[in-house]
């Protein structure tokens, strides 16, 4: 419902007749050109995998991977997050891999991404500072900024106190569930792969970005936009995959949200929305629909 209604929302910002205009005079081979660097970083995510799976005793075969990526990417546009299972039972039943122990490698391989992101996030801050600092000191009250900062911290003190030092159920749960974060970072450090394995999570969103950024040459508007909008762009995007199924509807909407900070014209911003999102989306339609096919016969031919 929350994936329509952002349609809903964005199609309103700009008539069905201008989008439509917006696709056909986009320049495809930047489009194409993003496609193939999101191509790789899902085969990358693949090849990964790999090394995640050797230390529980397994071998996982490159193109069994492969498939199951695409699956995954696939599932998730129906029941959010629903894929990492349908991930997990692939390798289960191909590879013959205990459920519980692919889910906890693709646990794992989240939390990764989890750290790089907020990495990025890091970076965007520190290096657009001045900027970020400017737009909010002009719309918002430094003052209640910085209260509601030290309020944050504060409270977020008490709960990490109370967590460490009580008994309760809730804590004993919550206190279980960080350890077992963190113990899942540091097994990445552990295994014998390990900086094959930080090259390749480093080199996934190293593709991501520059998809999202050769994907604005494709758009005249957006073809010159500072850093600062491809990044803080690149993060909204990010999070509104995670918001609807497969970001359907929230993308083209965080895009123009990002966009707009640097009174970048909405109708530009959502039409790039859009074909960013159609042209990755299309892609795995279509490879995630091949590998569910062709899955089964692979394994029954091996």
């Amino acid at each position: 419902m929350l994936g329509v209604a952002l349609v809903w929302y964005s199609l309103s910002k700009i008539s069905v007749e201008e989008l439509i205009t917006y696709f056909k005079n986009a320049n495809y081979t930047y489009i194409c050109l993003g496609l193939f660097f999101g191509l790789l970083s899902h085969l990358s995510r693949a090849y990964r995998w790999k090394f995640m799976i050797e230390p529980l005793g397994y071998t996982l075969r490159f193109p069994n991977s492969i498939m199951a990526v695409f699956a995954t990417y696939l599932v998730n546009y129906t029941i959010p997050r629903a894929g990492e299972i349908t991930r997990a039972t692939i390798l289960t039943n191909y590879e013959g891999v205990p459920f519980e122990k692919g889910f906890g490698t693709i646990v794992a391989e989240r939390i990764a991404d989890l750290v790089v992101m907020l990495g990025i996030i890091t970076v965007t801050l520190f290096l657009e500072f001045d900027f970020i600092y400017q737009f909010f000191s002009e719309r918002f009250d430094p003052y209640k900024i910085i209260l509601g900062a030290v309020g944050l911290i504060v409270i977020g003190s008490l709960f990490f106190l109370f967590v460490k030092k009580s008994q309760s159920k809730i804590a004993v749960k919550v206190r279980s569930f960080v350890n077992g974060l963190v113990e899942g970072i540091l097994s990445i450090f552990k295994m014998k792969n390990k900086w094959a394995f930080i090259f390749h999570t480093l080199f996934i969103w190293g593709m991501y970005i520059l998809m999202f950024y050769v994907t604005t040459w494709a758009i005249p508007e957006t073809s010159n936009l500072p850093l600062a909008a491809i990044l803080i762009g690149f993060i909204s995007a990010s999070f509104s995959i995670a918001a609807t199924n497969g970001g359907i509807g929230s993308y083209p909407v965080a895009v123009y949200a990002a966009f707009s900070i640097f009174a970048i014209a909405k109708e530009p911003s959502i039409a790039f929305g859009w074909i960013m999102w159609s042209s990755q989306t299309l892609m795995i339609i279509v490879l995630g629909g091949l590998s569910l096919i062709y899955l089964p016969i692979y394994n029954r031919i091996k």
